[in-house]
């Protein structure tokens, strides 16, 4: 592939993953959940059973500082709460609530929605394809924010 080829690529994807972050949040926020984009990708990382603080932190690429003020700012908001570590006794698990995981759920909704969008303009079977050809290039994420 040709440098010209390549960084036209590189600017359609990151477009449309710059459209598809734009979409959801405006999805998630008409869903009543108006707060930073950051904590859709604290609450990826949590979603799977929770973290402590350190996994947050090196999941979301900040300093552990900075990943224990978002935790504080989650729990003051009623979407994490903090619970003793089940393998780990001086350590404290974060966990997302009914609120957290309801907001996990909005977000959940306004990707559908946006990629529903998707079928609209490529075709579903362009889009499943989309899908399959980004799997295997990127098959497991992780899903966390490139600050």
């Amino acid at each position: 592939m040709e440098n010209s080829e390549a960084m036209s690529l590189t600017v359609a994807l990151l477009a449309a993953a710059g459209e598809l972050v734009r979409r959801v949040n405006e999805g998630v926020a008409a869903r009543g959940f108006a707060d930073r984009p950051a904590y859709g990708f604290a609450f990826a990382r949590l979603s799977s059973g929770g973290a402590t603080a350190t996994e947050l932190a090196a999941h979301l690429g900040v300093t552990k500082q900075a990943a224990g003020q978002l935790v504080d700012e989650l729990v003051s908001k009623g979407y994490v709460e903090r619970r003793p570590h089940p393998g780990d006794a001086r350590a404290r698990l974060v966990v997302l609530t009914d609120l957290g995981r309801a907001s996990t759920r909005a977000a959940e909704e306004a990707a559908a929605d946006a990629v529903r969008q998707w079928g609209d303009v490529l075709g579903e079977g362009d889009v499943r394809a989309l899908r399959e050809l980004l799997l295997r290039i990127a098959p497991y994420g992780p899903i966390r924010p490139t600050w």
